[in-house]
């Protein structure tokens, strides 16, 4: 079989996102499931997809499909995966993986029993320009890596009924924003064994802004800054005693970086044409991973989405944010 058959969970705004970065890279679509069948058709429509079911049950059910793309709220991240995995599937979860490290572990734990790969969809983790940076701290180019900066801020909404500022579905830009450079920190330096977080909160408790520092092997720190109420550069930063990368706007998604001396001399400019958004590569690999029988994973490991959870859970302690969901 050249590729597995996708189905899709949910027919928000990253489903369709996700999907057409599937079309471009010539995956094939078996069918998509909606809560109600008028979305799942109107979707399937759109795409060309042969099925559409008026249910998640049925989407699962489904023999001609071989993994799930689950693109619903946070909250329901983990219930969807699990039905999956139930009924045979692979998953690829939208990042967010789960609402916190606890749920994040009872996903792993299914697909293991099952023999089947659980992913989150940290597209940008597979992304060319990510896969480069990668590759040069690695190489030792940039000497003793000492710093890393990186912001995701947005200019998003205000309004209280935004899905972003609803408590009750994991809203604030933590879990929606906070999530990437959180992730970059984790990629580039490992995991941290101090934490530091400081967040503002908003009328509906959700947090609007956050700031964290945390502190890293051999004593490397990284900071990061999230916002749902004000745009900032987004752009990153990784310096190292020789040589520091600069990642240009927007980081996160297919972009351009440098490599530069201390003394100022430029020795690496990389930029990636990519057709699409690029999400298709986080679906390139987790084909790839299910031919080559890994269902644990590399660039991004599944007990590495865990304990990235867990990181997001003890900010989350320090800034006093629960969610209704987790009692």
């Amino acid at each position: 079989m050249d590729g597995l058959r996708w189905g899709i969970l949910a027919t928000g705004g990253i489903a369709h996102a996700f999907t057409s970065d599937l079309k471009t890279a010539g995956r094939t679509v078996s069918a998509v499931g909606s809560r109600r069948i008028e979305a799942a058709e109107q979707f399937a429509a759109e795409f060309g997809i042969p099925r559409a079911y008026g249910s998640y049950e049925d989407l699962v059910a489904d023999p001609e499909v071989d993994i799930v793309y689950v693109a619903t709220p946070h909250p329901f991240h983990a219930e969807n995966a699990l039905l999956a995995l139930d009924h045979g599937k692979h998953v690829l979860v939208e990042k967010p993986f789960t609402l916190n490290a606890t749920e994040a572990a009872a996903v792993r734990d299914r697909a293991a029993e099952r023999g089947l790969l659980a992913m989150e969809a940290m597209w940008t983790r597979y992304l060319p320009h990510m896969i480069r940076i990668r590759e040069l701290v690695a190489s030792g180019v940039l000497g003793e890596v000492r710093t890393l900066f990186a912001d995701h801020t947005q200019k998003i909404s205000d309004d209280p009924t935004h899905r972003l500022n609803a408590i009750d579905l994991g809203g604030g830009a933590l879990l929606d924003l906070g999530i990437y450079p959180v992730s970059f920190a984790w990629d580039v330096l490992g995991e941290p064994s101090e934490i530091t977080a400081q967040a503002r909160i908003s009328d509906a408790g959700t947090d609007a802004e956050i700031a964290t520092i945390f502190r890293h092997q051999d004593g490397a720190l990284s900071t990061t800054v999230s916002s749902s109420r004000g745009a900032g550069p987004n752009t990153a930063h990784i310096v190292g005693t020789e040589a520091r990368i600069d990642i240009d706007r927007v980081w996160y998604t297919p972009t351009s970086f440098r490599v530069t001396r201390p003394d100022g001399e430029v020795i690496e400019e990389f930029r990636a044409e990519i057709e699409g958004r690029g999400m298709q590569y986080q679906a390139l690999h987790a084909e790839k991973l299910v031919a080559e029988g890994n269902v644990v994973g590399d660039v991004l490991p599944i007990d590495e989405t865990v304990a990235i959870m867990g990181t997001l859970d003890a900010v989350r302690a320090q800034i006093g944010l629960r969610y209704p969901d987790e009692g």
